[in-house]
């Protein structure tokens, strides 16, 4: 089993099925990333062939086999606080906004995170929140943070990190949500409880459809993953997810402007954010 290769044709045979099914294209590039994986994934299936393995990731009927292949070859890295700037534009400009249009409208305040990776980042936006958002107080918010990657919304449930990913949360939030467990840290069941963790495929249209009506989506570093293909059908799928006059963060590489003419560009003092329009208010 160790001798058995991935032929050109097959990693372009795969690379297509893989891009159908998710909006991610390997390039060249990542031929050994893949490679790798579809080997371990063949031996741990008790096949001795690409053309096996392939034919069951292909008519499987439960999609566990696809679901498996998807923890293995998603990437997730990230940390407590990065891009913070974009949290405190999230309550110092886009919140107030948002609930001085709410025009009697006491309903929730509804963000979406996507994707979620280990949680990183939802919990740290329930953190400031809690901690830098007067209105918090006043307000119901209801954060759902979402991925393809079942195996790591386990871990993003759980709750328990490295030293390393908690390195820029504030000592006194650390303090204050999270406990040591051993040489790591888990953050409280406060904050676990406040993140509503969920599987989803942003490609999958079928499975966005009941994520509607959130005003502040969060899609940080997920569209350098995709072709302009699939950036554009993301904009589309993200748009419907917004209400009218919604707001989209998104990475620090990444600008809405490239890929689709659905959201106008805001800029606040401590961040530029994208916003869909508020035709329907």
């Amino acid at each position: 089993m160790s001798d058995l290769t991935i032929s050109a044709e097959d990693f372009l045979k795969f690379r297509e099925f893989f891009y159908r099914k998710t909006g991610i294209l390997f390039d060249e590039a990542k031929r050994y990333f893949v490679d790798k994986r579809l080997v371990e994934r063949i031996a741990a299936c008790n096949l001795d062939s690409f053309r096996s393995y392939f034919m069951l990731l292909r008519f499987e009927v439960s999609g566990a086999e696809l679901q498996a292949l998807v923890n293995l070859m998603t990437i997730n890295e990230t940390y407590f606080f990065r891009e913070e700037y974009q949290f405190q534009c999230l309550v110092n400009a886009v919140l107030p906004e948002l609930v001085a249009r709410r025009r009697g409208d006491r309903g929730p305040i509804r963000i979406w995170v996507i994707p979620s990776s280990s949680g990183e980042e939802a919990y740290s936006i329930a953190m400031c929140l809690l901690e830098r958002w007067p209105g918090i107080r006043e307000w119901d918010v209801e954060i759902v943070s979402s991925d393809i990657d079942t195996r790591i919304l386990d871990q993003a449930r759980a709750g328990l990190y490295s030293p390393r990913s908690v390195q820029h949360v504030p000592p006194a939030y650390l303090q204050r949500y999270f406990s040591r467990v051993g040489n790591n840290y888990q953050v409280s069941q406060e904050l676990r409880d406040a993140v509503d963790f969920t599987h989803v495929n942003l490609m999958d249209v079928g499975q966005v459809r009941p994520y509607r009506n959130f005003d502040v989506v969060f899609c940080r570093n997920l569209l350098i993953y995709f072709d302009d293909l699939s950036r554009k059908q993301a904009a589309e799928t993200l748009y419907d997810v917004l209400r009218p006059g919604g707001f989209i963060c998104l990475g620090h590489s990444e600008s809405m402007s490239r890929i689709s003419s659905l959201f106008g560009i805001r800029k606040f003092a401590e961040a530029i954010v994208y916003q869909k329009a508020e035709e329907a208010l």
